[in-house]
């Protein structure tokens, strides 16, 4: 199985298209997940949406917003509160989980690694097959 983020972007329009595609492909979400962090003095939070694998080809995609909207645990936002109504709409509960920031990795697919750890190691993602 191959799993891979796909960056949508930052959270800022993108959000939609997030919400978007979750909604078209309701079938195939298996976790919403929003990772918080602290980059530079700024607490953010990446919205990850992961699904189902891919029958055929057996590619699972983690699509993500990163690190573009305040922590709704400091911040209410309203990009958040989308994200909370599409957990509601699929029946699904949001995962929080504290993670490193994206800066402190030399390249994004270090950080991407790592995260596909985290996930792994909460029963969040299957282990490769």
């Amino acid at each position: 199985m191959i799993q891979r983020f796909i960056e949508l972007g930052e959270g800022y329009s993108d959000i939609y298209e997030l919400i978007e595609t979750s909604k078209a492909n309701q079938h195939r979400v298996t976790q919403l997940i929003a990772l918080h962090t602290k980059r530079n003095t700024k607490e953010v939070t990446s919205l990850v949406v992961i699904m189902k694998p891919t029958d055929p080809g057996n590619f699972q995609a983690i699509y993500i917003c990163r690190e573009g909207i305040s922590n709704p645990n400091f911040i209410t936002n309203k990009r958040y509160e989308l994200f909370k109504e599409l957990a509601e709409l699929l029946h699904k509960q949001i995962i929080e989980i504290e993670v490193k920031p994206s800066s402190m990795f030399n390249e994004i697919d270090l950080y991407y690694q790592y995260l596909i750890g985290i996930l792994r190691l909460n029963h969040l993602l299957p282990p490769l097959q």
